[in-house]
């Protein structure tokens, strides 16, 4: 009998209710049209529901985390409003966000940047085809580890300490990681090699000539696929430059979280990129792009990547449990996107067409049921 995966979802703040509910049309559509046994359960969470009733002052329910832990996956909205901040300035969302990395240690952050047919890059040269690569940022430490501090003296603050941490471990699974997806890829664009790019600062900071150490080591495992470097701001033109050299790129966390807003403005913009947040045991998935309450309400925000995020989850579960229908599953929602681009039904304002993100979540949708027409 077909397994049934949980999956846990939190819709966020701002636009995230909108276009979480397209992403779930999408994996709607694909339950009823391959058989999957799927049930999905919502969660409050976020800066809207530390605003609730009685301002409870609490970013989530106290059992979310457990529930959240116990599901097969989790699809996860964008968290957070601009102007709702705790009383020490830090930003209301951090403790679900942060939360659930750190607490179901959701090492791999992943994500990928691919131009689609349809989608016009600001690289006006570049076409479909000529960008395809993944970026993989160690997500659990860091400049984002936590360990940091406000030196006060007199009742006036004086200076902000974030310490950056880069461990073995850390170093090791993340590179790993890199090493064995660029092992299923089919390698860079230019010249079809799988390739691992790591991107440090070694001729300037420790922990970076550490991470680049680690990967040199480990490079000697995977002996098929080219080694490859790049400091970070060099990389930062090469990737406006000539992206079609690059199939894995691997870096720390604050590097990772730059480089990726490089990547969404390539294949055509946030609205289009998805990522994944992988452990050993637990996947997190979620569009790359914020809240975005300024467009709240209106439908015109772009639903593309949270139903790309959840094209990931499903190969990924497909991956975790040996499901060749998963499979067939996000291929069926990838094929429906490119087919709606390529028709301009997935068009959004920030694409620079009219379709509201109702239209394009119900294009995916229709387009999903065609294929699986035609594949009958």
């Amino acid at each position: 009998m077909p397994r049934k995966f949980e999956i846990a979802v939190l819709p966020g703040d701002g636009v995230g209710p909108e276009v979480i509910r397209e992403a779930l049309g999408a994996l709607e559509a694909s339950r009823e049209l391959t058989d999957l046994k799927l049930e999905t359960t919502t969660y409050s969470a976020g800066a809207k529901y530390w605003l609730g009733k009685g301002r409870r002052r609490h970013e989530w329910d106290e059992e979310t985390f457990e529930r959240c832990s116990k599901a097969d996956a989790i699809l996860l909205g964008p968290i957070g409003l601009p102007d709702v901040v705790r009383e020490d300035g830090r930003p209301v969302g951090g403790d679900v966000v942060f939360g659930l990395r750190m607490g179901l240690d959701l090492y791999a952050n992943v994500r990928p940047v691919k131009l689609m047919n349809g989608v016009k890059s600001p690289l006006s040269m570049k076409r479909s085809g000529d960008i395809d690569f993944a970026i993989i940022r160690e997500n659990t430490e860091g400049l984002y580890s936590g360990i940091q501090g406000i030196l006060s003296r007199g009742g006036e603050d004086e200076a902000g300490v974030d310490v950056r941490v880069v461990t073995r471990k850390g170093a090791e699974r993340i590179i790993s990681y890199a090493f064995r997806l660029s092992m299923r890829r089919k390698g860079a664009p230019i010249d079809r090699k799988r390739r691992v790019t790591c991107v440090d600062k070694s001729n300037v900071l420790a922990g970076c000539r550490l991470f680049r150490s680690i990967f040199n080591d480990l490079a000697e495992r995977f002996p098929r696929i080219e080694k490859d470097y790049a400091f970070v701001d060099a990389i930062c033109q090469w990737l406006v430059r000539r992206p079609e050299k690059y199939d894995v790129i691997v870096t720390t966390n604050l590097f990772g979280d730059i480089l990726s807003e490089i990547g969404a403005a390539l294949q055509g913009g946030l609205g289009l990129a998805p990522s994944a947040n992988i452990g050993e045991k637990h996947g997190m998935f979620e569009p790359v792009h914020g809240s975005a309450p300024q467009y709240a309400g209106k439908n015109v925000a772009n639903p593309t990547a949270a139903i790309l995020s959840v094209k990931m989850m499903l190969e990924w579960l497909g991956e975790e449990w040996n499901d060749k229908q998963l499979d067939v599953a996000a291929r069926l929602i990838e094929k429906a996107v490119v087919q709606s681009l390529e028709k301009g039904e997935l068009l959004t304002h920030d694409l620079g067409g009219k379709a509201s993100t109702r239209q394009a979540g119900q294009a995916v949708v229709r387009n999903m049921r065609l294929l699986a027409q035609k594949e009958d």
